[in-house]
């Protein structure tokens, strides 16, 4: 099968329903996809019907409403299509009813106190905006989960109502400047993936990995990432299988995976699809990571999503490119060949930078996670305060505005490379800057900061509602402007914004302590942990926000922020724990039998004779012994600490205390640790080294 015919080919698409469903209910369910119109039962029957035949045409033999809870992966409960008749025998049966509305057990999943343990009732309700497919001989049918009382207990919900809230700003907007076409603005979202592999059977021996997703000890090997021969390198023979059946795989189920590399740090690797709709591009980054893992096990290896597998390398994040799209096809932050003239690009410019300024606090919160936490600010990923950088062309076109001066488009500059042979090309108007959290690329924000393991619902969520606050901020100011008269209020609006957030303007290194102390006098956020960044989401500001938009409830706000205090607190708990395990069973016991080793080799010397040194052997000694008394020492100390830290009630308190005490503890075993590795004898060593991980695969 070519790649045409394999792309796509176990999803019910579009191409599927034009062929399967009858005219009159295509029509109504592209109505109900593009303008989000009610979906009647007897369509849904009817689409039931097709859908179950053609699933089973495709080798199912189930069905199951795939959601998003607020674990942060997915849930599924796979029912039979299979109907038994009163001769013994079954048909396969789906019906409409079945296909809209689901009914999973609410009880086990986090909901952040809207749901006591013994209300057990949930629903999950077709989205139809995100297509079916087919994976594992079961048909997967994208779905919105809520508790019995209405209330949203995923991600999917949330983002919908976004979508849907920063849509209808965006109309009233285009209206507004006479752009009367448009009926809908869509946000695209392309999400870059970063990920680790590392042979299976190394995993196996290694707890932290499994209990953790990172490694809680290890000493760097002599060599890192500092010869940069990794980047862009040559794809080994098992990495480049893997990429190449990874790629078949996301292409069946219609996930546009388009580029593939590896990245910065040995073992770590990028993969990054093509644009599509938020909603359904959050749902293929799901179904990314999912068969990621899947494809990884089948050629002997472990994906590991982990922010920060493995310290003083790189960690991996997940670039979050971000855009609106009308439903007449014009992208909204596309310049044009005249951008400082484009009014049109130039209001919605604006308007993300305000909403950036405005919410930069949300902002923050949306990627804040204890894996996180070790890449923001780290010389890998952009820092904890959110700055915008536009590059050199945007930012003097601003300047102009803002002067109420003449913009003085630069001629084209070609690039001449000296060799005569090569082609010439044109210039870009301006660099890249990796350091930035939030960065214009061409006709898209890129918004750097999300880590690898993250789903990109929540900062998604929040760029929608800030953006559409912000459009209507401006919609209120045009709204009874007399026609002659648009332009210039226009532009006058277009300063203004400019003159009230240039602050979160920033094009230069954002990795210095110059910035950290230049954005402190801006008043610029700096939340540097998840700590310190979660009660921001329960702000009166913030909480206003997502009520006027109908995005959150108050109630779901809360639950939220209950729930990821809880995360990271449960986090931090199974690391602590995790390295006492590691610390009691495995290293300890090892710096012992290496000190007894030493020991017996000095005691069978001095035995051959007394004029034998064993100067050597006592040197060892020594050190191995201060390492093991001062890990003891230290582990007793972080025990201690775990125990109060497991008595505590108050679930912010108890996230600095892990964040500030226990992690540092566990910070300070690690330096021993590390240190005492090296001099561990290879056959003694518990578990395989960075050296075995990084560098054999």
């Amino acid at each position: 099968m070519s790649v045409v015919e394999n792309y796509g080919s176990l999803v019910f698409n579009d191409r599927v329903m034009k062929n399967k469903l009858p005219k009159d209910i295509y029509k109504a369910l592209r109505k109900t996809i593009d303008q989000n119109t009610h979906l009647e039962l007897e369509v849904a029957n009817a689409v039931a019907v097709a859908m179950k035949e053609w699933a089973v045409d495709n080798g199912a033999t189930h069905y199951t409403h795939w959601f998003q809870p607020m674990t942060g992966t997915t849930a599924e409960k796979h029912d039979s299509f299979i109907s038994p008749t009163s001769e013994g025998e079954i048909q396969m049966e789906f019906s409409g009813k079945e296909l809209v509305k689901g009914e999973p057990d609410a009880s086990s999943f986090p909901s952040g106190g809207i749901r006591a343990t013994f209300e057990a009732r949930g629903y999950t309700a077709w989205d139809p905006t995100s297509p079916a497919f087919i994976k594992d001989k079961t048909l997967y049918i994208p779905t919105a989960f809520c508790s019995y009382s209405g209330e949203a207990l995923d991600k999917k919900t949330p983002l919908l109502r976004s979508m849907q809230a920063l849509s209808e700003s965006a109309v009233r907007v285009l209206h507004g400047l006479g752009n009367t076409e448009v009926t809908g603005v869509l946000t695209t979202v392309g999400p870059e993936q970063e990920y680790f592999l590392i042979d299976k059977e190394d995993y196996k021996k290694r707890m932290d990995l499994i209990f953790t997703g990172r490694t809680l000890l290890g000493a760097m090997p002599p060599k890192g990432q500092e010869m940069e021969d990794h980047y862009f390198g040559t794809l080994k023979p098992r990495v480049a299988a893997f990429m190449h059946e990874l790629d078949e795989e996301l292409w069946k189920l219609g996930v546009p995976a388009k580029t593939k590399h590896n990245e910065v740090a040995p073992c770590q690797h990028e993969l990054a699809p093509v644009f599509d709709t938020t909603n359904v591009a959050v749902d293929h980054n799901q179904l990314t990571m999912e068969i990621m893992k899947k494809v990884a096990d089948k050629h002997g290896f472990v994906c590991l999503l982990h922010e920060k597998p493995f310290d003083g390398i790189n960690g991996s994040g997940k670039h979050n490119n971000w855009s609106m799209t009308t439903n007449t096809g014009e992208n909204l932050l596309e310049p044009g060949k005249t951008p400082a003239a484009n009014i049109q690009f130039l209001v919605f410019l604006t308007a993300v930078i305000a909403a950036v300024d405005n919410y930069a606090d949300l902002m923050r919160l949306s990627v804040a996670s204890a894996g996180n936490d070790h890449r923001l600010g780290a010389n890998e990923a952009p820092p904890a305060i959110i700055s915008i950088f536009l590059g050199d062309e945007l930012t003097k076109i601003l300047e102009a505005i803002e002067k109420d001066e003449l913009f003085q488009k630069q001629a084209k500059v070609t690039m001449d490379t000296g060799a005569t042979v090569l082609p010439h090309f044109f210039k870009d108007t301006t660099d890249r800057n990796r350091t930035s959290p939030f960065a214009f690329t061409g006709n898209k924000f890129e918004f750097r900061s999300l880590g690898s393991s993250l789903s990109v619902a929540g900062p998604n969520i929040v760029l929608n509602t800030a953006v559409a606050e912000a459009l209507d901020h401006i919609y209120e100011k045009i709204k009874d402007t007399a026609p002659e008269d648009l332009e210039q209020v226009v532009r006058e609006l277009i300063r203004d914004a400019i003159i009230r957030h240039k602050r979160v303007l920033f094009n230069g290194n954002g990795y210095t302590d110059e910035w950290v102390e230049e954005a402190e006098k801006r008043g610029l956020y700096n939340y540097r942990s998840t700590p310190d960044a979660l009660p921001v989401f329960i702000e009166k500001k913030n909480i206003d926000l997502f009520l006027k938009h109908q995005v959150y409830t108050e109630s779901e706000i809360y639950s939220r922020y209950e729930i990821l205090l809880e995360e990271y607190n449960k986090t931090l708990h199974i690391e602590a724990k995790t390295l006492m395990e590691m610390l009691q069973h495995q290293f300890l016991p090892a710096l012992s039998a290496a000190t007894d080793r030493y020991v017996t080799l000095a005691g069978k010397k001095q035995a051959l004779s007394a004029d034998i040194s064993c100067k050597a052997e006592l040197a060892q000694i020594r050190k191995l012994t201060a390492w093991l008394e001062d890990l003891t020492d230290k582990a007793e100390v972080l025990a201690a600490d775990i125990e109060k830290a497991e008595a505590m009630e108050d679930e912010l308190a108890l996230a600095h205390f892990y964040q500030r005490t226990i992690l540092t503890e566990m910070e300070e075993i690690r330096a021993v640790a590390d240190q005492a590795e090296t001099a561990l004898p290879k056959d003694l060593l518990p578990y395989p080294t960075y050296a075995d991980m990084l560098f054999y695969v």
